[in-house]
C-alpha cells in the first residue's frame, strides 16, 4: 500500500491526466493507454532509469529532463507530458512511480469507454472474466506466469476472449498479462473492475449467493448497500453453491458473510470434534 506522499502524489498526476487529455481522441486515449502499458514494462527492467526518476534528491528539473531524454519520439506528445508529471512528483518508494504510470494508463483506457458509453460493458466484461479465472486454475496459472513468453500469454488469452468481449477490454486484459508484475490475473482483473467501477463513482460490492438473483433482487442489495456504506454500490453476483443459502458481500477488505455454511462452521466451532 502506497505511504501518504505517494497517494497525494497519484491523486494529482491522475486529475492532471483528466486535464491533459480533455480534448483528445478516443484512439490517442487508447494509444496513450498503450503507450503508458510498454513504459511500464521498460521501468521494470530498467531499474537504474527508475530509481533516477524517483529520486527526489535529483530535483523536479532534472527528473522531467531525464523523461524527455529517454521518451521523446519514443512515445507521443501526451504520454511524454504525463510521465513528466509523474517524475516530477514525490514518491515513497519507487515501486510506487511504476504503479502510477500503470494506473495511468488504463485510466486513459477507462476514459475511452466512458467517450463511447462502454465502460458499464467493459466492468461487466472484466468481472465475467474474473469468474472464469477463479474457476479455472490452470488457465488462471499460466496467464499469470511472468516465466512464460509474454507472446504466448497474449496468443492464448486472445484464444480464449475473441470475439467475446470488447476492444478496450481486451486493450485492458492485454496490459495486464503483458506485465503482471508479481500478481495473479484475477487479482489484477478485480482491481480494474474496481477502477471502472470508480470511473462512475461507484463501489463494486462482489456478491456469492447460492442462486442467481433477479434483477429486481439486485437493485434492492444494491440500495441496502449504498445506503449502509453512504456511497453508490454496484454490485457484481457470482453464483457458488456451496455458500449454503444466503449471500457474501465483499466492498473492498470488508466482509459480510450471511451464509448458512459460514454459521454452520462457526456453530461447529463450538462442538467437541
Amino acid at each position: 500500500m502506497m505511504q501518504a506522499s505517494s497517494r497525494e502524489s497519484l491523486a494529482i498526476v491522475r486529475e492532471r491526466l483528466d486535464e491533459l487529455t480533455a480534448d483528445v481522441s478516443v484512439e490517442a486515449l487508447r494509444q496513450l493507454g498503450s503507450e503508458l502499458s510498454a513504459v511500464v514494462e521498460l521501468l521494470a527492467r530498467e531499474r537504474v532509469l527508475l530509481r533516477h526518476l524517483a529520486d527526489p534528491s535529483a530535483g523536479e528539473q532534472a527528473r522531467a529532463g531525464l523523461v524527455g531524454r529517454v521518451f521523446d519520439g519514443k512515445v507521443g506528445a501526451t504520454a511524454v507530458r504525463v510521465l513528466r508529471e509523474v517524475a516530477g512528483q514525490r514518491w515513497s518508494r519507487p515501486r510506487d512511480l511504476v504503479d502510477a504510470v500503470e494506473l495511468l494508463g488504463r485510466q486513459a483506457v477507462l476514459t475511452a469507454t466512458e467517450r463511447e458509453n462502454t465502460l458499464d460493458e467493459t466492468e461487466d466484461e472484466l468481472f465475467r472474466f474474473g469468474r472464469v479465472l477463479g474457476s479455472e486454475n490452470a488457465l488462471r496459472s499460466l496467464l499469470s506466469d511472468a516465466t512464460v513468453p509474454a507472446e504466448r500469454r497474449l496468443t492464448l488469452l486472445h484464444g480464449v476472449l475473441d470475439r467475446k468481449v470488447g476492444r478496450d477490454t481486451m486493450d485492458l486484459l492485454e496490459q495486464a498479462v503483458r506485465a503482471p508484475r508479481g500478481q495473479t490475473l484475477d487479482v489484477l482483473i478485480t482491481q480494474l473492475a474496481d477502477l471502472a467501477a470508480q470511473r462512475r463513482q461507484r463501489t463494486v460490492a462482489f456478491v456469492t449467493a447460492s442462486a442467481p438473483l433477479t434483477s429486481a433482487q439486485e437493485e434492492r442489495l444494491a440500495q441496502v448497500l449504498s445506503r449502509i456504506y453512504a456511497r453508490t454500490i454496484s454490485v457484481q453476483v457470482d453464483v457458488d453453491p456451496e455458500v449454503l443459502g444466503g449471500l457474501v458481500v465483499r466492498v473492498g477488505d470488508e466482509v459480510i458473510d450471511g451464509s448458512v455454511a459460514s454459521r454452520l462452521a462457526y456453530a461447529s466451532r463450538g462442538l467437541p470434534s
